[in-house]
Order: C-alpha cells, then structure tokens, then sequence
C-alpha cells in the first residue's frame, strides 16, 4: 500500500512520504519502521522543491542514464522530508552545483507510475524559500499502480587469464582443456589456475573427453527470453573422461523423459566449432553409479 501510493502520486505529480514512530518523514517511503521495524501506514504528501545536502558530478552519463548530457547525481531533502531522495540534477557544470542549493521537480512529459515520472530536478533559484510542511495524506487514487516493469541489463568486460585463456583456445579447435592439481591430482575442467582445496597452482595441462557421463540433471519447463529451445528440454551435469568434476550442459538428441543418471554423452560442436552446442548419446552401456557417484 506505502510503495503503490508513492508510485501512483508520482504519476499524478504528487511526492508522498510517510511518517515514522520517531515523527520523521521519510521520502521515498518505506513500509516497515527502520528503528521499532513495525508497519508504518501514515502518508503524507511533502513538496516538489528541496535542498541539494550532496552531490556528485557526472560527466559520462551511461545509456539509460536519466539524461544524455552532463549532470549531477544528488541526495535532495523536500521540503517536509527528513530524509533525501536521490536523482539527477540537470545543471551546465559542477561550478552550478552546490551543497545547499534549491532546486525542484521537473516533472516528465508522459508519466507511468515509475520514479521516473521525476525526470530530474533543475534549480529553483537561491532565492526560493522553502516550501509548506507536510501534509496528510489519504494516499487513495484512481487506478492505483499495483506493479512496473524495469528492463535490466548487466555488461561485463571479462578478462579470462591463463588458465582460462588456454581452454577457450581449446575449445575453438574442439578440444577440452583442463588443468591438474599437483598434489591431490584433481583435473579441474574449466580450469582455475590454482586448485582451490590445495591451493596450489595448476599448471599441467590435460585435454579430456570429448565424452562424458551425466551425473545429475534437471528438466527445464519455462522458456528462457532469446533462447530458442522449445521446453521442455534437459540441462546436466556432465562430468568428461578424465575431469575430476562435472561441467552443466544441454542434453539434445534423446527425449527428456529418457536421459537419467549414468547416461554416457557428447559433444555437438555449433558451427565453427566455438564451443559444445548440446550433448548427445553415445550409444554407450550406462556408467556404472559407483564410477561417478563422487563427481555428482
């Protein structure tokens, strides 16, 4: 009810707040009371105007940023809250900046019911005094927000190192390169540079496979967005001949409802042979439990 009534006076261009057991209005609003940890459920509404209390520059803002230009991120204390809501302040440079400084809402063109609504804050001028106090509020809308919907997304730069330089370079000429322990023999397969119960470096190189064994697996259901492999369908763990632990793939060629533990597989490389697209059966006996029960 506290989240639902903040989103939908956003979108209605109202900032509402809520009043702890201490008397403090916190904006955003929170549900449970960060000192006693009980429900709180008195809204009130406080003002679009406020004051910067810190401040970052950003001079690159990232995609999806709240503006495309220049700006600084700010924690800003609305008139009647006693805490600050962080945002973007769209400024022409950080010497416009300053702890101290009065600014306001700028609200956005189209609004949904998200914290976007806010677009970003803007200067309100030294001059502006401070606004009213807050003041209750029923927290009641017509065609309250009940939910959003936020895309995500994560970029990694990722560096593989030695040992994992020497796999993916095994892998693009079908091959799986793993790596030995010295000392207690384990073949760790992607390799990790170092064993992690010995903690030693791994430094002989084996190449295992190209088959293997499935240990343990599960049946997928629901279908992963972008992937195009009709559900259900079976991921594994696989361990290859000579790995001293099981890998997880996709098991294609046999139906679901027929790949069980034991099952001997391997490799179907994708086109140009980066890496194993799905494993398929051999043809093989079924290993026998006691040859992999400890690769599980």
């Amino acid at each position: 009810p506290v989240q639902s009534a903040f989103l939908t006076g956003l979108r209605e261009g109202v900032v509402l707040g809520v009043r702890a057991a201490d008397g403090k209005v916190m904006v955003p609003p929170v549900e449970y009371d960060p000192v006693t940890a009980e429900e709180i459920r008195d809204l009130v509404e406080v003002s679009a105007t406020g004051t910067v209390t810190t401040w970052a520059w950003n001079g690159s803002p990232r995609p999806n940023q709240p503006l495309d230009t220049p700006f600084a991120w700010v924690l800003v204390r609305l008139d009647g809250a006693d805490t600050a809501l962080l945002h973007a302040l769209d400024a022409p440079g950080p010497e416009a900046v300053a702890t101290g400084m009065r600014v306001r809402v700028r609200w956005a063109a189209e609004r949904t019911g998200a914290i976007t609504d806010i677009a970003c804050f803007e200067p309100a001028g030294d001059g502006t005094p401070e606004g009213a106090h807050a003041a209750p509020h029923s927290g009641e809308f017509t065609d309250a927000v009940t939910g959003i919907v936020a895309a995500a997304r994560l970029d990694y730069s990722y560096s593989p190192g030695r040992a994992q330089t020497a796999y993916i370079a095994g892998l693009s000429e079908q091959k799986t390169i793993g790596e030995r322990c010295p000392s207690c023999h384990k073949v760790y397969v992607p390799p990790r540079g170092a064993c992690p119960t010995c903690g030693v470096a791994t430094t002989d190189r084996v190449e295992v496979g190209p088959a293997g064994t499935v240990t343990t697996y599960c049946i997928v259901n629901i279908k992963a967005k972008n992937l195009d492999i009709e559900v259900p369908y079976v991921y594994a763990h696989i361990a290859l001949d000579g790995a001293g632990l099981a890998l997880h793939g996709r098991i294609g060629g046999i139906p679901y409802d027929q790949v069980r533990m034991g099952l001997r597989v391997e490799p179907v490389w994708t086109e140009g042979g980066r890496y194993p697209d799905h494993y398929r059966p051999t043809g093989e006996p079924d290993a026998d439990y006691d040859v992999y029960k400890e690769l599980i």
